[in-house]
This record gives structure tokens, C-alpha cells and sequence, in this order.
């Protein structure tokens, strides 16, 4: 596994559409049981609601894909809520959308129009991330070039962490493991040679990422 892209956190939204409320919720999952549990505590929490809703899309190569329009008129919620998953290609969540009739006939274009609003708009609200091989550089360097290199860190936003202040400072950079080898010639060049490396283990770490550039990514 290369990379991967899942909403950030557990979290909901709520869309009004023609006095229809719209509420959907989202969470983080590993396998079926797990989404089916989610599915169900959304059910028992809503028992009034005249639908629940909901597409789930898990693992890779090929993902495990399910989705139930729960009463509404065929292929008007379930599927076009699992079409945003797909086109997003995210994997490991699950989407449940309550719907609260609120008397106005919305017509299949309409449902359409709002389970995949009520989606995407969730996701986007929660925000997503992706998940990326990266590489714990441990960087050593004296108190003189500490903000230079604060600064350029900044510049190519990257951040360090576990700072740690001694006869030397120390600190650690995680970033992509394909830009290890530029890491260490770009910062090297910015302080002259004026510090040492250490390359730490590699992990998979999830960093935010904008609708935009999944996007990007994705096409």
C-alpha cells in the first residue's frame, strides 16, 4: 500500500431540503462488522426517522463496497452516496444518511441530488487525509542555524517535533520517504553542511489534505 485517503475524525452534518432533514453522520472503520455496527447504532438512535441511508466502502485492490437506500426509491440514495466514496476514492468509512420527511415530494433527481449533497458536504466539513510513507529524519544542527531552519521548514511546510535542547539541538522531521534524499541535500545546502542526519523508521502518518487536491491526486 502506496497511499490511501479517509476522512479525518468520526463526525455529522445536517442539510435542510425542501423542510426534508438530511443527516448525515461518518465514521472511521476497518472491516464490515464494524460498519454494520455503526449502521445499526445510527438506526437505534433515530427510531422515528423515515430512512437511514447508508454506503460504506472498505480495503483496497478491490474495495469491499455495500450500500441500501433503506425505502427510498431505488438507486436514489445508497448509490449515489457510494459514488462519492468512489469518485473520492476514499476507503475505511462509513456514511449513514437519516432522512426526516418533511412533506414535499423531492422526485428522484431531487433524492439524488441531496444524499450526495448531504455526503460530500460531510466529508468536506470533516475534513480528509492521506495516508503517506514517511520517513523520521533526526536532524542535529547548533543554537545558530536553529531559526533558519525553523524558517525553511515553514517555507516547504514541514514541522519538526521532539525537539530537544542540549550541547546541541536535536530534532526530528517526518516527511514523505520519496523526498528523503531531496530533504537532505535541500537542508543541507540552506545551512551549509552545518549538521548531521540520522534516517529514523519509516510508518505510515496521515496528513490533512484539501478537496481540491484529492482531486488532483485521484483524476
Amino acid at each position: 500500500m502506496e497511499t490511501y485517503f479517509t476522512v479525518k475524525t468520526d463526525g455529522q452534518f445536517e442539510l435542510i431540503v425542501k423542510k426534508s432533514r438530511f443527516i448525515c453522520q461518518v465514521a472511521r472503520v476497518t472491516d464490515e462488522n464494524s460498519a454494520q455496527a455503526f449502521i445499526e447504532q445510527v438506526r437505534k438512535s433515530h427510531p422515528k426517522a423515515n430512512h437511514n441511508c447508508f454506503a460504506y466502502q472498505l480495503g483496497q485492490q478491490p474495495p469491499i463496497q455495500k450500500q441500501s437506500d433503506d425505502g427510498e426509491p431505488s438507486g436514489t440514495a445508497g448509490v449515489p452516496m457510494l459514488e462519492v466514496l468512489r469518485q473520492m476514492q476514499l476507503t475505511n468509512l462509513v456514511v449513514v444518511v437519516t432522512r426526516y420527511f418533511g412533506g414535499i415530494k423531492l422526485g428522484t433527481g431531487g433524492l439524488i441530488r441531496a444524499y450526495s449533497h448531504a455526503t460530500s458536504s460531510a466529508l468536506t466539513e470533516i475534513g480528509l487525509v492521506q495516508g503517506v510513507a514517511q520517513t523520521a529524519c533526526l536532524v542535529t544542527l547548533d543554537y545558530s542555524q536553529f531559526d533558519a531552519l525553523q524558517n525553511w521548514l515553514a517555507q516547504v511546510q514541514l514541522s519538526a517535533t521532539d525537539i530537544q535542547y542540549a550541547a546541541d539541538i536535536q530534532l526530528t522531521v517526518w516527511l514523505d520517504t520519496t523526498k528523503l534524499d531531496w530533504f537532505k541535500a535541500a537542508i543541507t545546502e540552506q545551512l551549509n553542511g552545518r549538521l548531521t542526519f540520522v534516517e529514523g523508521p519509516e510508518q505510515f502518518n496521515e496528513v490533512p489534505i484539501s478537496p481540491q487536491d484529492l482531486h488532483a491526486l485521484t483524476k
